[in-house]
């Protein structure tokens, strides 16, 4: 909720970390983030409100435009720097660790680098001008690499998904060149442009078992998009990876 120049937002498990995360970008002087201010007198955590252009739903046209996705690349790429000398205490992480459940794939074989966003959908990318300046909605951050980060922009920006489950303003772009556009503005190095595609299947294998535990165990919302067909959503997505795999591969 917005209030006046700033936002108001209940607290979860997740805040410690979010709290933690703000305070270390402010103080790294990195400008496209929120600012945390506290709790106000009902207990929700009060943040900086940051002006500018965000995509709502129906997504708007603009979201196929290169040049923004390539600057939503240069933003994400600024704040694993600022974020990659952090390290929180380990009773900031358990909270957020994601559970491991019967028949889900392990982890990516990659040790985590930072502390990532994880969350970079257009929703929650703010823009001035036509070029992304800040980053908001943290609700999601969690240890990760720097090849995670850029799959889940992938995921939501080239999109990393068959056109059917794709918005009406991505519906028709390339998949394999906007992925190899975010790979180059963003900077990600050769080892990392290799383990791309796996880390995006390993992680689409994942979210299926989380999505369906979450909709399990938690109900409502969750339970809700798991009504909706997100489950098969998530198949189909690891289906056009399997099969958009190589070609992504040999365009990085």
């Amino acid at each position: 909720m917005r209030v006046g120049d700033t936002v108001r937002r209940p607290l979860g498990p997740h805040s410690p970390l979010v709290h933690a995360v703000l305070a270390h970008l402010e103080a790294v002087g990195f400008a496209g983030s929120p600012r945390f201010r506290g709790l106000d007198g009902r207990g929700r955590e009060v943040l900086t409100f940051i002006e500018g252009e965000v995509a709502g739903r129906p997504h708007p046209p603009w979201l196929a435009d290169d040049s923004r996705l390539a600057s939503v690349a240069r933003l994400l790429r600024a704040y694993d720097d600022a974020v990659a000398g952090f390290a929180p205490p380990a009773h900031l992480l358990e909270p957020v660790a994601p559970p491991e459940l019967p028949g889900m794939p392990p982890e990516p074989d990659a040790a985590p680098e930072l502390i990532g966003h994880l969350d970079i959908t257009p929703e929650n990318v703010v823009f001035r001008g036509g070029e992304a300046v800040a980053l908001i909605d943290f609700d999601l951050v969690r240890p990760a690499t720097r090849v995670d980060e850029v799959v889940n922009l992938c995921l939501h920006w080239a999109p990393l998904a068959p056109e059917r489950d794709r918005s009406d303003a991505l519906r028709r772009v390339d998949a394999v060149v906007r992925t190899r556009l975010v790979a180059d503005a963003y900077g990600l190095d050769g080892a990392g442009r290799a383990r791309l595609v796996p880390t995006a299947v390993r992680r689409t294998e994942r979210s299926w078992h989380l999505m369906r535990h979450r909709a399990q165990t938690l109900g409502g919302g969750w339970a809700r998009m798991w009504d909706d067909g997100v489950g098969e959503k998530i198949q189909r997505r690891l289906a056009w990876l399997e099969a958009e795999g190589e070609r992504i591969s040999a365009a990085l």
